[in-house]
């Protein structure tokens, strides 16, 4: 049967390969990137591959909180139904580490933004769709303070390894108050894949993307997610695994969402 999946960050990595992947197996694909050129183009390529895979782009900023929510709105407006969502877009080094509003970008392209973006989304999911969410074997403890902006966190690695422990963490508190469906998981797609984020921020090639792609499909569509609601998947061990104890912690979840609630609500004034 053949799916509706958006991709957020599908123009290059892991985001980009998974979008091949689907379109050639004949799934209705929506990628989504910030620079324009680069999605038409990237469209482009997607539209020429064989199958009966359709594509459509959509273009936003994550780290402007209107765009996540004009991204959202296009999306509804030309869906009833969304089969699965894959929060893939993800910063770590970056020259512009806070966004106008003041937030730490790792913290609000990797964490804000797709927690926004499911919970307008949430709607066209629906029970019986899923949403798979990019964590990573970097998880730190978070600092909500860091989290709100009201301090900074000088070291990029702490900025994205607490970025993605918040993400587990949320995922598991939208699991938890959505217990009839969808199913929303947590998955390290592989550490040190050969993505554009290792290149810079380690500078070494990485390994076989495929690794990350292979996950990510299974998240998607397997009945071995199918029960896997809350849960994290470490591709690094091929297993669902514990993450950071902090994200088997209800009430340590649901702070992070509260958070997140008011850096939104604050935006929004």
């Amino acid at each position: 049967m053949k799916k509706t999946t958006l991709i957020t960050g599908s123009t290059d990595g892991i985001g980009l390969e998974t979008a091949k992947a689907l379109v050639a197996q004949g799934h209705h694909v929506l990628i989504h990137g910030r620079n324009p050129a680069k999605l038409d183009e990237v469209e482009g390529l997607l539209s020429g591959l064989a199958g009966e895979g359709r594509v459509e782009s959509y273009v936003a900023d994550l780290s402007q909180m209107d765009e996540v929510e004009a991204l959202a709105k296009a999306v509804a407006e030309r869906h009833d139904e969304l089969d699965v969502l894959i929060n893939n877009a993800g910063v770590y080094r970056t020259p512009a580490p806070i966004t106008q509003d003041g937030l730490d970008v790792r913290f609000m392209v990797n964490t804000i933004a797709p927690y926004l973006l499911t919970q307008r989304l949430l709607p066209l999911v629906g029970e019986s769709g899923r949403v798979i969410n990019l964590s990573s074997a970097a998880q730190n403890p978070v600092d909500l303070e860091a989290l709100a902006g009201r301090i900074r966190l000088s070291n990029e690695y702490e900025a994205y390894a607490q970025s993605k422990l918040a993400i587990t963490m949320w995922s598991r508190s939208i699991a938890l108050a959505h217990q009839g469906g969808p199913v929303c998981v947590a998955v390290n797609p592989g550490s040190l894949l050969a993505t554009k984020m290792v290149k810079e921020g380690f500078g070494m090639p990485g390994k076989d993307i495929n690794v990350g792609v292979d996950v990510l499909i299974r998240a998607a569509f397997s009945l071995e997610f199918a029960t896997a609601s809350g849960k994290y998947f470490d591709n690094d061990s091929g297993q669902f695994s514990s993450p950071h104890p902090d994200a088997l912690d209800s009430w340590k979840c649901n702070n992070i969402v509260k958070v997140i609630e008011g850096i939104l609500a604050d935006l929004k004034k």
